[in-house]
């Protein structure tokens, strides 16, 4: 009898607490509120900028422009080490180069912003005779991962890109808007990779082109060096084909 009673009470006392949860949980302890403040921010950086031979200031002509970004080990506040590999360094010796090229430095401790980047190259295209329908975008290591955050973050912005041995994140293709995607399917991209590649696995290139060709891109291309180890970007800037093949590239 006693287990009986204890039992009915036991049901008694369990029903009587889930209405009682029941009920607490109708009323929503949550506060709806909106943020509504102001941020400002001062972007910064130090560049190189090289101008083609038969550039002039006062003349009409516009010229394609390339956006260089360097690796990690180019970071600081010695604005020379930039100039160490890729167009600034080619410029050095071939000095007939149809391209304004401008090569930003990260500071140290620091990775690419998207943010200062896209305010230099606003500054660069208010400031120099830039075609803004020829902007093109490259970066090595780093550098390669912040060509694939500013290319398919702001693609409408480029022709064309081409990062070297980086990666990126897919999140910004599978979240992407309409405007965006659209004028990612229309970006050129050609990457590039070392097989061998120690620092950056070739596989962080791999699914970045996969991405974008399920994305609707037809214009991409992945380029592998079998033997080569992490630096794939000496035969890729060496080769005159990537700058025909950025000149073959504009924005409608």
């Amino acid at each position: 009898m006693r287990t009986l009673v204890s039992v009915v009470w036991a049901a008694s006392v369990l029903g009587l607490t889930v209405s009682t949860t029941t009920a607490q949980e109708m009323k929503d302890p949550q506060q709806a509120r909106t943020l509504k403040r102001r941020i400002t921010r001062t972007a910064s950086s130090e560049y190189l900028i090289y101008l083609p031979k038969d550039y002039n200031a006062r003349s009409k002509t516009r010229w394609p422009l390339v956006l260089f970004l360097h690796g990690a080990g180019e970071r600081g506040t010695n604005l020379s080490k930039v100039a160490l590999h890729g167009p600034p360094k080619l410029v050095k010796r071939v000095r007939d180069f149809p391209f304004i090229i401008a090569s930003p430095q990260c500071p140290a401790n620091q990775r690419w912003d998207n943010d200062v980047l896209l305010a230099l190259l606003d500054e660069i295209e208010e400031k120099f005779n830039v075609d803004k329908r020829r902007v093109y975008l490259t970066g090595l290591s780093m550098g390669g991962y912040g060509t694939w955050s500013l290319g398919l973050t702001h693609p409408e912005r480029f022709a064309a890109i081409a990062p070297i041995c980086g990666g990126g994140d897919l999140v910004v293709l599978l979240l992407a808007d309409p405007k965006k995607v659209s004028a990612i399917k229309s970006l050129g991209v050609w990457a590039f990779h070392g097989g061998k590649d120690p620092v950056v696995p070739l596989a962080e290139s791999q699914r970045m082109v996969d991405a974008l060709r399920k994305t609707g891109c037809k214009d991409v291309e992945l380029t592998v060096y079998p033997e080569a180890q992490h630096d794939s970007w000496t035969e890729t800037y060496n080769n005159p084909k990537l700058y025909g093949w950025f000149l073959a590239h504009q924005r409608k």
